[in-house]
């Protein structure tokens, strides 16, 4: 008997989404064992429809579309961040949600990331600029050129981040969720 094969990485598509209500990031990267490459990257222009809820319709449609196209395993989005404008919180919320529909229609896990979590996997400082992350990431995915809007290298890195993480929350003694929450505190559960 020979040597036993070695067995080929396995391949997986992430993801990454930066929600917006004007503008969409998506990042598609492949993972190859330990290497990963871009696949492709973009925005989603919103401006030209009139309505929030067409506007709402169109990310559905169009991340359907990015899903049924590439087949991701995995869909990474980045996390609302508080900001003082209420409106534009529940607005960037809905946007975040309708992506995340369309990932969860399809039955594809999602993961969400803070922005601080993002730059700091990224570039090694959560407080970095988005042009410091489309350096960073020009670099890491070598993109030749980078584009005027960064929103679709702000999704590229939420899903460099998730690969990085290999889908887990590093949480630092928090629980990362509610099964997390449920193994680590059965005495607050009260029965039904």
């Amino acid at each position: 008997m020979g040597k036993e094969e070695k067995k080929a990485p396995k391949e997986k598509i992430i993801l990454g989404i930066d929600p917006g209500t004007n503008i969409m990031g998506y990042g598609l990267i492949l993972i190859e064992g330990k290497k990963y490459s871009l696949l492709q990257f973009g925005v989603i222009h919103l401006k030209k429809y009139n309505t929030h809820e067409l506007k709402l319709k169109k990310i559905f449609e169009r991340v359907t579309g990015i899903i049924d196209e590439f087949n991701p395993d995995s869909v990474a989005l980045e996390a609302p961040f508080y900001g003082e404008n209420i409106q534009s919180m529940l607005k960037l919320g809905r946007a975040q949600g309708v992506a995340m529909a369309a990932a969860l229609a399809r039955e594809i896990p999602i993961t969400e990331y803070s922005p601080k979590k993002v730059k700091q996997s990224v570039t090694g400082n959560g407080n970095a600029s988005k042009e410091q992350v489309a350096e960073m990431l020009k670099t890491l995915l070598n993109i030749k050129e980078l584009p005027k809007l960064l929103d679709g290298t702000d999704a590229l890195a939420v899903a460099l981040c998730h690969h990085f993480h290999d889908g887990r929350i590093q949480s630092k003694g928090r629980t990362a969720g509610w099964k997390s929450f449920l193994e680590e505190n059965p005495d607050r559960v009260k029965g039904l």
